[in-house]
């Protein structure tokens, strides 16, 4: 029998290499073979399949005791914060992102950048990424660890290949984008961002932080 732990590893690298190889050297080829309709339905059944296994796998995997740190009160303050942070950005993320695969993206990212991406041109990738690290200095168990890191990689990592994708598929309208933005979040500009992010992400970090398995968020002291 196979140890959870190993499983929970292993699901993650093919969580996280399936995305990056269909993302970008298989993309073109499966393209080709599927059509675009049919790469979007082989790549979403990929991303579930692997997912699915993710979550299982962590699932049977025992919590075990903290590799450092983490659970003291001042910890969960700080990684509750981040990741409402993190939940702004998300949900900013959702609104004229020119990365995003939908029509009028190469107008978007002409525009000069408003809300989130006056933080960062990657608000849905650095909301992933900060939510990896809250949850790596919250809660550092084995299989929190194993799934924050795959997160985070995937995130960070996908978000520097999305650009040299972009530039290829957007040319001069991606490269001015990059100009007008940063990738590096400036996270001392994400109170000019809008209430709507904020309402956005507050409604979701309040949601997911009572759904949590752990008392999280403001459900912890309350």
């Amino acid at each position: 029998m196979v140890d959870p732990l190993i499983s929970l590893i292993a699901a993650s690298i093919a969580f996280v290499g399936t995305h990056f190889v269909m993302s970008h050297p298989l993309r073109a080829p499966m393209v080709r073979l599927l059509g675009d309709g049919g790469f979007m339905i082989a790549y979403s059944l990929v991303s579930a399949a692997t997912m699915a296994w993710m979550y299982f796998a962590f699932v049977a995997t025992p919590a075990g005791a903290p590799l450092w740190g983490g659970y003291g009160d001042g910890v969960w303050i700080a990684a509750s914060i981040i990741t409402l942070l993190a939940l702004v950005l998300f949900a900013g993320s959702l609104i004229g992102n020119p990365a995003l695969p939908a029509p009028g993206a190469e107008k978007a990212a002409l525009q000069a950048p408003s809300g989130v991406f006056k933080v960062t041109r990657h608000p849905m990738m650095w909301g992933f990424g900060l939510w990896a690290f809250a949850h790596l200095i919250a809660a550092p168990t084995s299989r929190t660890v194993v799934v924050a890191l795959a997160i985070g990689v995937l995130a960070l990592v996908g978000a520097r290949l999305q650009d040299r994708k972009k530039e290829l598929l957007m040319g001069d309208a991606w490269r001015q984008w990059e100009a007008n933005t940063s990738y590096w979040p400036r996270l001392g500009r994400i109170f000019s961002v809008g209430i709507v992010p904020w309402i956005g992400g507050i409604a979701i970090w309040l949601g997911a932080t009572w759904w949590h398995t752990m008392d999280a968020g403001v459900w912890r002291w309350v």
